[in-house]
C-alpha cells in the first residue's frame, strides 16, 4: 500500500507493545521501520527497466525477513543515538518495536492485488489476498488518529483501537471480495462461459465497486461490480480483449533472446494476464489493471517493437494518461449504484 499506510500501521503495531515512556520512541521507530520494506524499488538497472518488477515486494516483504530487517533498522537508529551524542537506548527495546514495525509490511501489502512474495524463500508464490485496494482512507485514517491518539496521551489504547478498526475494515474487504466472486461466477455462467481463470479486486480507495476479469473462449472479459449495500447486486459490463500467450511473440522476438525472456518476465509478474492495448498494440498489458472497474485499458506494459534489437531489454511504459471527465462520472456512477443493471 501507499507509505502513509504502512509507516502509520508499523508505528501502530509496534505503540501497542510499547509502554506509557516509550511511546514517542515506538512512534518513530515503527513509522520509518513500516516503509523500509519498500527500499527495494531502489533495486533499479539503468540498461534492464523490468529489474524492479523483479525485486519489488520482493525478499524485503517475505516473513523469512522480518528479524534481519528489524535489526537492521534498530542498530541504525543505535548508530543515529551514538552521533547525536543522546543517550543510549536500550537496543534490544529499538529492534523489538522495528521488527514489529517492518513485519507489518508485507501482510499489508499481501492484502492487496498486486502479488507479495511473502513465503520467500520457501515458495516462489506471489501471494495477493485482494481485499484492499493500494489506497483506502478507511484503513489509513484509523491508524494515524490512533498514533495521534497514543502519542499524545502516552497511552498504548490509542494504537491498538486504531489496529482494531483498521483490521476490521480489511475482514470487510474479505467479506465483500467473496460476494463479488460469487458475483463474477454468476455472470458468467449467464453468459454460457467457462472460466478458465478469473480474478475481482477492489476498485481504487473503496470496496464498493469491485474490478472483475476472466479468462473464457481465449479472451479476457472486464466488468465492473457493485455487491449490493442494503440493495442489488449491479454489474457494469465491460469490454473483452483477447489473450496473448508469450509463446505467440516467437515468431517476432524468436526464442532465448532477451526481449523473448523479458516477455516471461513481464508474464510471471502479471501471472499471465497479458493481452494487447486496445489503443496500442505494441504494448503488451497486464490486463489485471485499468483506470475503470469495467475497462480493458491498461495502466502499464511493455513496448514490443519488431525492428527493435532482440538482445536488449523491453521497455517498461507506465501509461500517465489522467481519468478523463467521462472515466470519472462513470466510476462515480459505480460508486453510488447509479445506472448498470440488476444481476438476478
Amino acid at each position: 500500500m501507499d507509505p502513509l499506510t504502512q509507516g502509520a500501521l508499523g508505528a501502530a503495531a509496534a505503540m501497542a507493545a510499547a509502554s506509557s515512556d516509550n511511546q514517542r520512541r515506538a512512534l518513530l521507530v515503527g513509522f520509518l521501520a513500516g516503509m523500509a520494506p519498500d527500499l527495494d524499488v531502489l533495486i533499479r538497472s539503468t540498461t534492464d527497466p523490468l529489474l524492479f518488477l523483479d525485486y519489488h515486494r520482493h525478499f524485503t516483504h517475505s516473513l523469512a525477513f522480518v528479524p534481519v530487517g528489524g535489526v537492521v533498522v534498530g542498530l541504525a537508529f543505535a548508530g543515529i543515538d551514538r552521533l547525536a551524542r543522546r543517550a543510549p537506548r536500550p537496543l534490544a527495546e529499538t529492534v523489538v518495536f522495528a521488527t514489529l514495525g517492518w513485519g507489518t509490511h508485507g501482510l499489508l501489502d499481501a492484502c492487496t492485488s498486486y502479488g507479495t512474495y511473502l513465503l520467500w524463500p520457501f515458495s516462489g508464490a506471489r501471494i495477493a489476498w485482494e481485499n484492499i485496494s493500494i489506497i483506502d482512507p478507511f484503513v489509513t485514517l484509523p491508524l494515524l488518529v490512533g498514533v495521534g491518539v497514543a502519542a499524545w496521551r502516552r497511552s498504548r489504547r490509542g494504537a491498538q483501537v486504531g489496529l482494531a478498526l483498521a483490521l476490521a475494515w480489511l475482514c470487510i474487504g474479505v467479506v465483500q471480495r467473496e460476494r463479488a466472486s460469487g458475483m463474477q461466477a454468476k455472470l458468467a455462467a449467464e453468459r454460457g462461459h467457462e472460466v478458465d481463470r478469473g480474478t475481482v479486486k477492489p476498485g481504487f480507495a473503496n470496496l464498493v465497486a469491485w474490478r472483475s476479469i476472466y479468462l473464457a473462449d481465449g479472451q479476457w472479459h472486464a466488468d465492473g461490480l457493485r455487491p449490493g449495500l442494503g440493495g442489488p447486486d449491479r454489474v457494469y459490463e465491460g469490454s473483452t480483449v483477447p489473450r496473448v500467450d508469450p509463446h505467440d511473440l516467437d515468431d517476432v522476438l524468436g526464442t532465448g533472446t532477451t526481449a523473448r525472456r523479458d516477455v516471461d518476465r513481464f508474464s510471471r509478474f502479471s501471472i499471465g494476464y497479458l493481452a494487447w492495448d486496445p489503443r496500442d498494440p505494441s504494448l503488451l498489458a497486464d490486463v489485471r489493471y485499468a483506470m475503470l472497474p469495467n475497462g480493458t485499458a491498461p495502466l502499464w506494459g511493455v513496448r514490443i517493437d519488431p525492428a527493435r534489437p532482440t538482445e536488449l531489454h523491453l521497455d517498461f511504459v507506465e501509461v500517465q494518461a489522467p481519468p478523463s471527465d467521462d472515466e470519472r462520472a462513470r466510476f462515480g456512477d459505480m460508486l453510488r449504484g447509479r445506472g448498470g443493471r440488476v444481476l438476478e
